[in-house]
């Protein structure tokens, strides 16, 4: 059973509950978003795979995940890129913010979301279990394709992606 970190809206720890439990109850936890971005400031987006509990087949930024109860969050980035995408790289933390949303299986995904920026030019070696594709697009790029195809997408990367682009542009 997974477990993640319940949080104030300061982001200070306050407990911990089961993932599932948590989604289901809408309670504020911690999470991460991962942005890999190559030479060229494309970025690496993924598609969820078919099997994911939540948002699958949509695209998405390079990774996301929680923290474990007891892990640093930039360890936890570091660890689920590696598991998810198959390459290691530096991340470097970028901003954070809370959010709520409703996901497709009546869960809430409310998190205090903690944003990191990396760079990798190497093609990844994705899990299949995790992601179905992979793929480099342009911001201007991926924001005109979410606007003619919103339904694409998961709902925390169309929340988070305007202020990507905006530190990125």
């Amino acid at each position: 059973m997974e477990y993640v970190i319940l949080v104030n809206e300061k982001d200070e720890e306050v407990g911990s509950m089961e993932k599932m439990q948590a989604h289901s109850e809408a309670k504020l936890h911690r999470a991460f978003s991962v942005f890999v971005f190559n030479s060229m400031n494309k970025l690496l987006l993924q598609r969820r795979a078919s099997g994911k509990y939540h948002s699958p087949d949509l695209w998405t930024n390079t990774c996301c995940s929680h923290p474990r109860p007891g892990e640093k969050t930039i360890d936890a980035a570091k660890r689920r890129l590696k598991e998810e995408m198959g390459f290691e790289t530096e991340l470097e933390h970028a901003f954070s913010f809370i959010y709520e949303a409703e996901l497709d299986n009546s869960l809430t995904e409310h998190e205090f979301d903690h944003v990191y920026f990396g760079l990798h030019d190497d093609m990844p070696a994705v899990n299949p279990e995790e992601v179905s594709e992979w793929k480099h697009e342009t911001l201007e790029d991926i924001s005109n394709d979410m606007k003619a195809h919103p339904e694409s997408y998961t709902v925390w990367f169309k929340i988070v992606f305007e202020r990507v682009m905006a530190l990125r542009s």
